[in-house]
């Protein structure tokens, strides 16, 4: 047999989480027609000496929902050995929409997932109005990787209510036929499944809470409902379970989850699960509801991240320690340079730290309430904030924190802060690990990713643009799970199943996931060895002039996508294998 192409001698983890073989593997017309000798001739030859060979990594959770209409390159999920993406998580999207409400959904998801509006509105193409129409302008750009989308309740809520699709607004008997009628259209077109968002920490643009953040259970089962008798579909699903309000409301809003779950007739379900330290108990809860369902037979998964859901913080970013500040205010248009002038002077430093804060949420605003709650408490939780260093090390002993160092040092927390953000030119970022970071240090998470019904998730690739970099979440999986933790690491064969072949059963994709003969040429060859992360940097190529944060990574040889080389050595080809996927 002629071969378009041949790995030779690399080590071989074929998704399976068994012990790795040192084998070839022979691909044609974009399949693996042979695992073994693979003595035939071939048109390219690859050697893998010294590297892993590894299935093509599918990632559950990404908000790639507006830059897959404008960017072929779907950075940065392509330089992290990610071949297969699903977006459209969270409950936001672009689709379905009507003209009159397409700045509804831009402002919606500005505010819940930190995309730059005026990037969205110059990059969206906005040649559809239905969730078909959508899939096929998608799919009609060329993109590096495979992509999937689900449906999400806040544009459906938006395109059946119009203005009445407020979140204090519940659905008629009407409004949810017709939302139950464009999810189902919607899955029929190839849909990976519907997503739901019950967060009070999501807002809009304008401070908002989100259309579907207070749907009644009525609501949710009949749309989960609209899946039943489909053979195809998964449910995602984030709830913060109320915990910026009154009273203990856990039991009763999981027991939402559960209905809408169990409305699907068995689909697969997952959830997003991180510990929170106003509810540091509460990750634990959701793993024992898992347990109990999964025992009675419902198929319910958690979304994990292999380490805190932390953001930066910089005068480039999103948020900073003294955006409240009202000198700062003052300036904070200014080019960066031109701040950080300003900054340095003794006597604009000495007003703005005598200065108290402003509040910066409420109505007119994206900045979420937790940011003037943590901006309130900054002493206190200078004691979280971090330097990554130039080899980052996101699981670092709170003595190494800002607000300890401020101790050592004499001085306020708040001063610290202001001086580190002055350095390398205003540039430098502060890792702040909001969540998976109570006790400072991740035997907790390690206990998240262990769990039997665990996935790897919540990368939000494509969002929070401003405040994180997540997207490298596999990078980081592989290395400091796998070969650097002191202890309690997470064997490689393991992690590379979880990053493979589990996402692609959850997702019911039987061509990925795996290398075995037969299936998709979705592969991976990783120096894993060299594999590392670099420090994050802010780079302006959105549209609009826009900006984003990327983490440069080394160690990735190859990617394949079908049989396609979209990486090598790290770089970006131009091969442009990349599809939709359509489910069903």
């Amino acid at each position: 047999m002629m071969f378009d192409f041949k790995i030779t001698g690399g080590l071989i983890y074929d998704g399976d989480g068994g012990a790795p073989v040192k084998t070839n593997i022979g691909v044609k017309g974009g399949r693996i027609t042979e695992i073994g000798a693979c003595g035939g001739d071939a048109e390219q030859t690859i050697d893998a000496q010294g590297a892993i060979v590894t299935p093509g990594f599918v990632d559950l959770h990404t908000h790639y929902d507006g830059q897959i209409s404008w960017d072929e390159e779907l950075k940065p999920s392509v330089n992290h050995g990610v071949t297969t993406v699903i977006m459209g998580n969270c409950g936001v999207g672009f689709a379905p929409v009507k003209k009159s409400d397409r700045d509804r959904l831009v402002r919606l998801m500005e505010g819940v997932e930190d995309i730059p509006g005026t990037a969205l509105h110059e990059g969206l193409t906005w040649d559809w109005e239905t969730f078909p129409e959508y899939m096929d302008a998608i799919d009609a750009m060329k993109h590096t990787i495979d992509f999937g989308v689900m449906i999400g309740h806040d544009p459906v809520r938006v395109y059946a209510m119009g203005e009445r699709a407020s979140a204090f607004e519940q659905a008629s008997d009407a409004d949810i036929a017709e939302m139950q009628r464009i999810v189902r259209e919607a899955m029929q077109a190839g849909a990976a499944g519907f997503s739901i968002g019950r967060t009070d920490v999501h807002r809009t643009a304008d401070g908002d809470w989100t259309p579907s953040a207070e749907a009644a259970e009525k609501e949710l089962v009949a749309l989960s409902g609209a899946l039943a008798d489909l053979d195809h579909g998964v449910l995602q699903i984030v709830n913060d379970f109320n915990l910026e309000r009154e009273g203990d409301q856990f039991h009763d809003e999981f027991k939402i989850v559960e209905s809408f779950v169990r409305a699907s007739n068995g689909k697969p379900a997952s959830i997003s699960l991180m510990q929170r330290d106003m509810a540091s108990n509460d990750w634990q809860r959701i793993l024992d509801e898992t347990d109990r369902l999964n025992k009675d037979g419902v198929d319910f998964n958690v979304q994990v991240a292999p380490r805190a859901i932390g953001v930066f913080q910089g005068l480039q970013c999103t948020f900073h320690p003294i955006m409240a500040q009202p000198s700062y205010i003052a300036i904070k248009d200014k080019p960066l340079a031109e701040r950080v002038a300003i900054m340095r002077d003794p006597e604009f430093k000495k007003k703005c730290l005598a200065e108290k804060p402003v509040t910066l949420a409420g109505p007119g605003s994206s900045v979420p309430p937790i940011a003037d709650v943590m901006i309130a408490a900054i002493e206190m939780v200078a004691n979280k904030f971090f330097r990554l260093g130039e080899h980052p090390d996101y699981e670092q002993p709170q003595d190494k924190s800002l607000g300890a160092e401020a101790q050592r040092d004499g001085v306020t927390a708040m001063e610290k802060l202001y001086d580190t953000l002055l350095e390398l030119d205003g540039k430098q970022l502060i890792y702040f690990p909001i969540y998976n970071y109570t006790d400072f240090n991740y035997e907790n998470v390690r206990a998240m990713l262990t769990h039997p019904k665990a996935l790897p998730g919540l990368s939000d690739g494509g969002a929070h643009v401003g405040t994180i970099c997540d997207a490298s979440f596999p990078t980081y999986l592989l290395t400091h799970w796998c070969r650097d933790r002191d202890c309690g690491r997470i064997e490689l064969a393991r992690a590379i199943q979880m990053l493979t072949a589990d996402g692609a059963d959850y997702l019911g994709l039987k061509d990925r996931g795996r290398l075995k003969v037969g299936l998709r040429a979705d592969i991976n060859i990783i120096d894993h060895e060299k594999l590392a992360l670099g420090p994050p940097r802010m780079v302006k190529d959105l549209p609009a002039g826009g900006q984003r944060l990327l983490q440069p990574v080394s160690g990735y040889r190859a990617t394949f996508v079908k049989g396609e080389q979209v990486i090598a050595n790290d770089e970006v080809t131009k091969a442009r294998p990349g599809r939709l996927v359509r489910f069903g």
